[in-house]
């Protein structure tokens, strides 16, 4: 069985980008891993949990909301994605990989966030 989240694009991405991020976080060596890799993995991995959740809320109010702290928690992983960029934790190649999903989920997620209440009928008065 497969939950509504679970289809959504902006989902998958969110889920895609934490499995990369985990792949790099658990190479470091233990203080960064202990560090920077505790932060930056609890704020990947709660772009898609919230996501998740506010799927399961009961009003379109209570989804935004939870849509609204997944997009803080994306660009608190960019964050840590800078700091681990500055503190040479990150390679090009690595960096290369990881900064189109962002680049496509920011937009997602907005997207989705303006999509959550509307009815298909109000899509069309917009013209």
């Amino acid at each position: 069985m497969r939950s509504n989240f679970e289809s959504l694009r902006v989902y998958q991405l969110a889920e895609q980008l934490a499995d990369e991020v985990w792949k790099i976080v658990t190479s470091w060596n233990k203080f960064a891993g202990d560090t920077i890799g505790r932060q930056i993995m609890r704020a990947v991995d709660s772009i898609g949990a919230n996501i998740a959740e506010g799927t399961g809320r009961g009003s379109f109010q209570d989804n935004r909301r939870f849509v609204r702290t997944a997009r803080g928690s994306l660009y608190e992983t960019q964050h840590w994605l800078r700091q681990a960029y500055r503190r040479n934790l990150l390679e090009a190649a690595q960096v290369e990989k990881i900064k189109p999903l962002v680049n496509e989920l920011l937009p997602k997620l907005n997207a989705y966030l303006q999509s959550i209440g509307r009815r298909p009928e109000d899509d069309s008065k917009d013209g």
